[in-house]
């Protein structure tokens, strides 16, 4: 009895120790659209962002990761390699907010407190909330109203990390998100000038760099030499 007892207490303390591994950052760089307007190349950053990150680190292979971006989407029919679309000759800028929940998958074990599990690809799966603008009421021939309006993405990315210094890391990232709506390029049979007649929902890229810092006491698991 007393080592099943003995056995509990360590698997206690264990799960203290985890609970106390943190992350939190910065992510920099660039987004890119592809919709109804513009290119349709799924990596082509054109308009700069940023993130506030945090991970709650589960074990060496998963982490909960949320993050808090704003940035601003870019469309330019005159861009694209379409020739309807460069007759049209729409263009559009769409500041979002974005607020994303999920995990962050390890390929390797990382553990920065440990000697040789110091950097590894991952991949990412999250759900988002966005905040955008969408049109209103037309004022006058081609001349808009907008009002802020929600939906849902679900960004899906791959990343490389590694230890920098101490307890610092970083990490090269490409993401895609998958939207809910066909509404970011301001697409909407509402207005005859705004009627793209798209048939399919929007997506958004965000790729960059990120810089966090680790806290907390060192994790049970570590293989401290």
């Amino acid at each position: 009895m007393g080592r099943y007892l003995m056995m509990l207490l360590c698997i206690c303390i264990s799960s203290n120790c985890l609970a106390q591994i943190n992350e939190i950052g910065f992510f920099v760089g660039g987004t890119n659209y592809v919709g109804d307007v513009g290119r349709t190349n799924y990596i082509q950053p054109n308009n700069p962002g940023g993130s506030i990150v945090y991970k709650y680190n589960l074990n060496p292979r998963i982490a909960l990761r949320g993050s808090l971006s704003r940035f601003s989407l870019l469309g330019d029919d005159a861009e694209s390699e379409n020739a309807i679309r460069q007759a049209r000759g729409f263009r559009f800028k769409n500041v979002v907010n974005e607020f994303a929940v999920g995990i962050e998958y390890n390929f390797f074990e990382y553990d920065l407190s440990s000697a040789n599990k110091i950097s590894t690809p991952y991949i990412l799966l999250q759900l988002a909330a966005l905040d955008y603008e969408t049109p209103r009421l037309e004022t006058s021939p081609g001349t808009y109203r907008f009002t802020r309006n929600t939906t849902v993405s679900v960004p899906i990315g791959l990343g490389w990390k590694t230890k920098v210094y101490g307890n610092i890391a970083f990490a090269v990232e490409a993401s895609f998100r998958y939207t809910f709506t066909d509404k970011l390029d301001y697409s909407t049979d509402q207005f005859p000038g705004l009627d793209f007649a798209g048939t399919s929902n929007d997506w958004y890229m965000f790729t960059g760099i990120s810089m966090v810092y680790t806290f907390g006491r060192p994790a049970c698991y570590a293989n401290r030499r």
